[in-house]
């Protein structure tokens, strides 16, 4: 079976009894722990279920039962997501015996679908950074480059997909955590609109409402499928949406005409790296010759809101943390508590001024969605940096003006819950990839997809890291 062999054709095969859903699970397996060794994206794994599962599925078509749209396609789990059976850890000490008793809905949708978890990916400790390393798993590497961070948080989901280790992954974005780590891997990687997919059930009711739950994968066609399964509402999620009349996949090649796009290539406040901006511009031209559409200069300088953002989330995880953060004092990770502790001394004239710049920033981009269509960005301002860290602090020999500008380009759309996408748009001299990013307005996802559809055709994610991989040197 071919490790790379997207979603959506694989659950075809399935369906059509070419591919027989017990070996499929079994070459993954082999795969995994063929690969996983020097990668490091699975943290935990459940072989036997898994089996088990495909045995059932196979049972189903025997009976001429209708397997679902997902038919025997494996996936991943980030282990800030709840899958039954195994510790939902958030990559932190203290969580390392925590044991869901049920799945999250969109795992749970997943599986109703026909797809098998085989287990669960890496993550920073709660998300909390874009490279992904932490106390209790260590740290995930790049398959393009093992040197290198595949990104994060869902940095152990995006380094799955692009090794061929599975064709889907679960994800989750707070800040950039679905469009980091697909950017850095040449993954197609998609934040839907904040409540789109359901995030419950929960054991904490978050309120700053920037984190959305989103697919990574190696097509388009392969998240809009994931999204067709995982989004309405959810009586466990307030926040929830409701589908729309038609699926995602149903209206994938239904590009509207006389589409409006603008570029910025720093928002008003970002640095990026010469190789990166080349890319990305040759991306743009590449779109805009295929739709026969200009693209637009957008001149708009955005509220940088990239302190109010971190802010706001700390101020939130604190809330959830508290009660414990005293009694595991020492196995927190440092960066992660100084952040939990910065959210402990905010107060609420503090949350009201940083609400105020979110208030701000959401009023700019709503006049720039009121002239265009879509708004395309770098997805981030460098390539993928080294793999246990620390952040980019100078792009291009100058330093950046907050250390929050290293993924300078994916917050703000947290903070204004718009639905972005990030595309390969290239490839550095080094040969690690670059990611154009797509933002529509509240909503629009089916046209991102549709869009994102459009530039894979014209430029195809045909090429991905190739095996075997060798601690610190790049794959070939």
């Amino acid at each position: 079976m071919d490790p790379f062999l997207s979603a959506t054709a694989l659950a075809a095969a399935v369906r059509r009894r070419e591919l027989d859903p017990v070996a499929v699970i079994d070459a993954t397996l082999d795969r995994i722990a063929a690969l996983d060794p020097v990668l490091h994206a699975f943290v935990a794994l459940r072989p036997d279920e898994a089996r088990d599962e495909a045995r059932a599925l196979r049972a189903a078509l025997d009976r001429g039962a209708d397997p679902g749209p997902l038919a025997g396609v494996p996936f991943g789990v980030k282990d800030l997501e709840d899958l039954a059976g195994l510790p939902t850890t958030h990559g932190s000490v203290p969580f390392r015996e925590h044991r869901p008793k049920r799945d999250s809905t969109q795992v749970a949708r997943l599986r109703a679908a026909g797809a098998i978890a085989v287990g669960k990916t890496n993550t920073p400790e709660f998300g909390y950074t874009a490279f992904t390393k932490n106390r209790l798993f260590g740290t995930t590497r790049n398959p393009w480059d093992l040197s290198r961070t595949p990104g994060g948080s869902s940095g152990g989901s995006a380094a799955a997909i692009a090794a061929g280790l599975v064709p889907l992954a679960t994800a989750s974005d707070g800040g950039g955590s679905v469009r980091i780590p697909a950017c850095y891997t040449g993954a197609f990687g998609l934040k839907p609109t904040f409540g789109r997919i359901p995030r419950g059930p929960f054991d904490f009711r978050d309120w700053i409402d920037t984190v959305a739950f989103g697919p990574i994968a190696r097509t388009v066609e392969d998240a809009a499928l994931f999204l067709d399964v995982t989004a309405g509402p959810d009586p466990d999620d307030p926040d929830s949406l409701p589908r729309p009349p038609r699926g995602w996949r149903e209206t994938l090649d239904e590009l509207p005409q006389g589409l409006r796009l603008a570029y910025s290539p720093t928002l008003g406040y970002a640095r990026v790296e010469p190789q990166v901006r080349r890319e990305t511009e040759a991306a743009i031209d590449a779109l805009a010759g295929a739709i026969g559409r200009p693209v637009e200069h957008c001149a708009d300088r955005l509220t940088d809101a990239g302190f109010a953002w971190a802010a706001l989330n700390a101020f939130e995880l604190h809330a959830r943390l508290a009660p414990i953060v005293d009694t595991h004092r020492g196995d927190w990770g440092r960066g992660f508590l100084q952040g939990v502790e910065l959210g402990g001394r905010l107060g609420p004239a503090d949350v009201g001024r940083f609400q105020a710049d979110r208030l701000r920033l959401l009023d700019e981009v709503s006049r720039i969605f009121a002239q265009v269509d879509v708004l395309l960005t770098p997805t981030l301002p460098t390539a993928a940096f080294a793999a246990a860290g620390p952040l980019p602090t100078h792009v291009d020999g100058e330093p950046l003006a907050s250390p929050i500008h290293a993924v300078a380009f994916t917050y703000p759309f947290n903070l204004t819950g718009h639905p972005a996408a990030t595309v390969r748009a290239g490839f550095t001299d080094d040969g690690l990839p670059v990611g154009l990013q797509l933002v529509a307005a509240r909503g629009r996802e089916d046209l991102l997809l549709q869009l994102a559809r459009v530039y894979e055709r014209v430029r195809p994610f045909d090429r991905w890291p190739r095996e075997p991989f060798r601690d610190g040197a790049r794959p070939t």
